[in-house]
C-alpha cells in the first residue's frame, strides 16, 4: 500500500476515532482533547482540509458515527462523560434560529472562513459508564442508534422528530452480560483445527487505546461474569449491526473479558434473545489432542481477554454473513456465520431455528493488541488497525484462502511478506 494523504497534528492529543461519511469525501475525527473536527478533501490535490472545529464533551470522545445521508449531515459522539451527542451541520442562519441548546462554552464553533456549523440537537444520559461505542442503524431501519457502554448495556434510541433530532426514545436497553449465550458446539473443532493461539499474552503497554485509561485499575484475571470486579475495564467494548434488512434488526455485541461476541436479535414484540455466541475458546469436552495444548500455559483455563472490535461485513448477496473482530489477545478473526434454515421435522411441523458460525480466518500477525477493524463497501476486504502502529488488510483469495494484502505503518517501511493463510477445512461453499 501507498499513503495517499497525511493529516500532521490533526489534534493536540491522541486521536481516538476516525470515521468517512458515506461518500467518503469527509472524515471526521475525535480525541482525547475533547474535541471534533470535521475534515473535506480536496480532490484536486488530495489534499485535507479542516472544515469544522468544536469542543464536543466534557471529557474523551471514544467514538464517532455518520448518519445515512437520507437523514441529512447528521453525526453522533460517544463519550468518557457518559453521555451521547447528535450534531447536525445547518448553515449559520437556520443554526441561530434552531439552537436548542443555547449558545454556550461548549457550543459547537464554525470552522474559519466556513458558512456552516454544527448545533448539538440531543444529549442522551442514559448510560451509567463509560460509552464505548455509537452506530447508527442501517437506513432502512429508520432513524435509530446503538450505543455500548461500561455498564454492559447496548442501548437503542429511535428519532421520533426527524424534523428537529430533539426528541430520542430509549426503545431497547440490553445487559449483555446477562442475555444467555448459545454454544458453538460444531464448531470448535473447527476453529482449533488452524494454528490458533487463543492465549497470547501480550504486555501491558499494549493495550487498546481506551483500555490505557483505564489500565491503572484494570485486573486482567478478575473471575466470574464480566463486570463483577470493575465494571469501566470489563464492560461493554463494541458493536456491529447487521447490513441486510431480511433479516430484521440485529446486532453483533462484545462485552467483558470473554473473548466472544453475542449476535442479539432485536424485535418490538418480544425480549431481545441471542441468535448466537461467536467464542474462539475451546470446548470443554468433544476436543481434538491438537486443540488441547492451544489453551493457555497457566493451567486449563484460557487467558481472559476483551474483543474490543467487532464489524459486521456487507452481504453483497451471500448466502452467509462474514464478521470480523480484533482483540487484546492480538488477532484478527473472520467468522462465516450462516443463517437459520427452516426445516420441516419429522412431524411436518417447523423445528428450533438455530444460527450457526465458524471460523475462516484467524491472525496474529499484529502481535500486539488489534484495535480497530473495518470492512470495505463489498465486504471483500478487512483493515485491521493495531497497537504495533500498522493498519494492515486481508483479503480471500480463490479457494477461499485469506490471506494478508498489504500494509501501512508510519515509518512507511517496507513489509517482509507474510505466509499465506489456508483455512481449507472452513471453505465458503454456497
Amino acid at each position: 500500500m501507498i499513503q495517499t494523504g497525511l493529516i500532521q497534528s490533526a489534534h493536540n492529543d491522541l486521536v481516538t476515532d476516525v470515521a468517512y461519511d458515506f461518500y467518503g469525501l469527509r472524515l471526521a475525527t475525535c480525541s482525547i482533547d475533547q474535541r471534533i473536527k470535521v475534515w473535506q478533501v480536496d480532490e484536486s490535490n488530495g489534499n485535507w482540509n479542516v472544515e469544522d472545529d468544536w469542543k464536543a464533551h466534557d471529557a474523551t470522545v471514544s467514538k464517532l458515527s455518520w448518519a445515512h445521508p437520507e437523514f441529512g449531515t447528521i453525526l453522533a459522539s460517544a463519550s468518557f462523560d457518559r453521555t451521547v451527542k447528535i450534531w447536525e451541520q445547518t448553515s449559520f442562519a437556520s443554526a441561530a434560529d434552531s439552537q436548542p441548546n443555547g449558545a454556550g462554552a461548549g457550543s459547537p464553533q464554525a470552522a474559519s472562513g466556513g458558512s456552516s456549523r454544527w448545533v448539538e440537537r440531543a444529549v442522551l444520559v442514559d448510560a451509567r459508564g463509560t460509552v464505548r461505542a455509537v452506530e447508527f442503524a442501517p437506513h432502512h431501519f429508520g432513524l435509530k442508534l446503538a450505543t455500548v457502554s461500561s455498564d454492559n448495556h447496548v442501548r437503542i434510541y429511535e428519532c421520533l422528530e426527524q424534523s428537529s433530532l430533539a426528541t430520542w426514545q430509549l426503545s431497547e436497553e440490553v445487559d449483555v452480560s446477562t442475555l444467555p449465550s448459545v454454544s458453538l458446539s460444531s464448531s470448535y473443532s473447527v476453529a482449533f483445527a488452524t494454528p490458533t493461539q487463543t492465549s497470547a499474552t501480550l504486555e501491558g503497554a499494549s493495550a487498546t487505546l481506551v483500555a490505557q485509561a483505564l489500565q491503572q485499575s484494570q485486573n486482567p484475571t478478575t473471575q466470574g461474569r464480566p463486570g463483577l470486579g470493575n465494571r469501566e475495564a470489563d464492560g461493554g467494548w463494541c458493536i456491529s449491526w447487521c447490513k441486510e434488512r431480511y433479516w430484521g434488526e440485529i446486532i453483533a455485541a462484545g462485552c467483558g473479558i470473554s473473548g466472544a461476541i453475542k449476535i442479539i436479535q432485536l424485535s418490538p414484540s418480544r425480549r431481545p434473545t441471542t441468535l448466537l455466541t461467536l467464542d474462539p475458546s475451546p470446548s470443554p469436552v468433544g476436543l481434538p489432542a491438537e486443540a488441547a495444548t492451544s489453551l493457555a500455559s497457566d493451567g486449563d483455563t484460557p487467558t481472559p481477554f476483551a474483543i474490543t472490535s467487532v464489524a459486521w461485513a456487507p452481504s453483497c448477496g451471500r448466502s452467509y454473513h462474514l464478521i470480523a473482530t480484533g482483540g487484546r489477545d492480538g488477532h484478527v478473526r473472520i467468522w462465516r456465520v450462516k443463517p437459520a434454515e427452516e426445516e420441516l421435522d419429522v412431524e411436518g411441523e417447523g423445528g428450533d431455528l438455530k444460527w450457526s458460525a465458524s471460523v475462516v480466518a484467524d491472525f496474529d500477525h499484529h502481535k500486539s493488541a488489534v484495535g480497530r477493524v473495518e470492512w470495505n463497501i463489498t465486504g471483500t476486504v478487512l483493515s485491521s488497525a493495531g497497537n504495533d502502529g500498522r493498519v494492515r488488510l486481508w483479503k480471500a483469495t480463490i479457494g477461499n484462502v485469506w490471506r494478508p494484502a498489504g500494509s501501512i505503518g508510519v515509518e512507511q517501511s517496507e513489509d517482509t511478506q507474510d505466509a499465506d493463510v489456508n483455512m481449507s477445512e472452513n471453505a465458503i461453499a454456497e
